[in-house]
């Protein structure tokens, strides 16, 4: 259930591309006139873009959405593009907890989980989620119970913010007969 590291490489992969094209929405109404490398840079794209593509790559149109309400096209491309980027980085439909499991010896079984950077809604919601597999693995395989032999939580910080993570060991038990 845990969330391969080129899977994330990806999701980032996707929102620095998103990055570069709301940068390519920028627009500037006035010839570009500035002075030094930047300023030569910037002209020569300029003047690249037009000759490649043959003109700005959203055209200068406005969507009329009622009789009284206008959007340029360029700003409902530009949010659209936000909105696409936040639904990439926030995953809403993603499961909030990620859940690791190690079998040991004597039918225990320890599970490591942790929680999205960024989610939505969830955060108290460890023990709940470490019940609900204990109880699957529990009917999965048979058995008739578990018991929680060690359970915890924290709270791990890093510079883009934290993450809750929970952990713990459970021990299947038949019943006797």
């Amino acid at each position: 259930m845990a969330i391969s590291v080129p899977s994330c490489q990806r999701r980032l992969l996707q929102a620095a591309m998103i990055g570069v094209l709301l940068s390519g929405c920028a627009q500037n109404p006035t010839a570009v006139d500035a002075k030094g490398v930047g300023g030569k840079t910037s002209e020569a794209l300029a003047k690249v873009t037009t000759k490649v593509i043959g003109g700005p790559l959203i055209p200068d149109t406005t969507v009329h959405l009622g009789p009284s309400v206008s959007y340029p096209l360029e700003k409902l491309v530009y949010w659209g593009i936000w909105v696409g980027a936040a639904y990439l980085i926030l995953d809403p439909l993603a499961p909030n907890w990620d859940i690791e499991e190690a079998r040991l010896p004597e039918n225990h079984v320890h599970f490591q989980m942790s929680m999205k950077r960024y989610y939505t809604g969830g955060a108290g919601e460890a023990r709940v989620v470490f019940n609900r597999r204990a109880r699957t693995l529990m009917r999965e395989g048979g058995y008739s119970g578990y018991e929680i032999v060690e359970y915890s939580e924290a709270l791990d910080s890093s510079v883009l913010g934290s993450k809750r993570t929970a952990e713990g060991v459970i021990r299947l038990t038949k019943s006797a007969g």
